[in-house]
């Protein structure tokens, strides 16, 4: 199945991405993995014909409104996102008008038609760098993660308005089994995505992005770390830091020590191979929308410099 991939791969000009939290086996295949400003970046500059985005829906929709002249395709088109469906457009757009004179700024996992509502789109990776980088005094709606907007507002002393979102897998992490596993593991920092809730945050080492967590691992002197978010990003940290144990951090209802999107595990290499084979499914956004919803996809990518 692998080979069949790589060679339409090459047959066809073709890219494949991959997020961290994509299983093993789809990471081992693809061309360039990373999280979701990584995937923008290399998004806006390849000269593939097509790009199979391994990911979840706004991943693929963020690709095409960079890329509107290359084939975008996504091996599931059932692979949503729970924090993207927590915010609909249309009531987005009538909180807005709730909070006049406000400066808006999505989260990239949100829909082109919500990214068209926007100021400015941010990652978990650069979200504090560009709020920061605004007036102290400017007032700023942020949607729709409230445990990342939160945490925002925490260390950079602003107070946005939040919309009331979250991630189902960020969300349901368990403090009291992330505590036990600390007890059993005295030596372990503890890795915490900043979409996971207040506690979790104020018991971390370390709060940031899949990318700033891999990053601060491999610059780190700890031999172990409990990893709270979802556990495809161990692949990439077991990889770079092989000397190093990473421990998932298990979620409330789990009864595993794991805690993974079932979104983001929809696809797989079969998928991939058929949607190489057949070039679908593919993504489409509406003209009209994808030519607001650039702007401030472009505005994030210049802040990020």
């Amino acid at each position: 199945m692998k080979e069949s991939i790589l060679r339409l791969k090459k047959e066809k000009n073709a890219l494949i991405m991959a997020h961290y939290y994509q299983r093993d086996e789809i990471q081992e295949i693809a061309d360039f993995i990373g999280d979701s400003l990584a995937l923008a970046r290399k998004a806006a500059e390849t000269d593939a014909d097509i790009i199979v985005m391994c990911g979840v829906h706004f991943m693929g929709e963020t690709a095409k409104i960079l890329c509107p002249d290359k084939k975008v395709l996504v091996p599931d088109m059932g692979a949503g996102c729970s924090l993207a469906d927590s915010c609909d457009p249309e009531e987005f757009r009538h909180f807005i008008e709730q909070h006049p004179g406000h400066t808006v700024i999505s989260y990239v996992n949100t829909s082109a038609a919500v990214k068209a509502l926007t100021d400015i789109v941010v990652t978990s990776g650069n979200a504090r760098k560009i709020v920061e980088s605004l007036p102290k005094e400017e007032k700023i709606i942020f949607g729709p993660d409230r445990n990342l907007g939160g945490y925002i507002n925490t260390v950079s002393d602003r107070e946005m308005v939040l919309w009331p979102g979250a991630c189902h897998v960020h969300d349901r992490f368990s403090l009291e089994k992330i505590l036990e596993l600390k007890k059993a593991h005295p030596g372990a920092k503890i890795l915490v995505h900043p979409e996971c809730r207040k506690p979790l945050q104020l018991i971390a080492d370390k709060v940031g992005s899949t990318a700033a967590l891999l990053d601060f691992a491999g610059k780190d002197d700890a031999k172990e770390y409990i990893v709270v978010t979802e556990s495809g990003i161990l692949r990439e940290m077991r990889l770079k830091c092989p000397e190093k144990v990473f421990l998932p951090a298990p979620a409330e209802d789990s009864e595993c020590q794991c805690n993974e999107c079932d979104y983001m595990k929809l696809n797989t290499l079969e998928k991939v191979y058929r949607c190489l084979r057949d070039e679908s499914p593919e993504i489409t956004v509406d003209p009209e929308i994808a030519r607001e919803a650039i702007k401030p996809i472009e505005r994030m990518l210049e802040m990020s410099l």
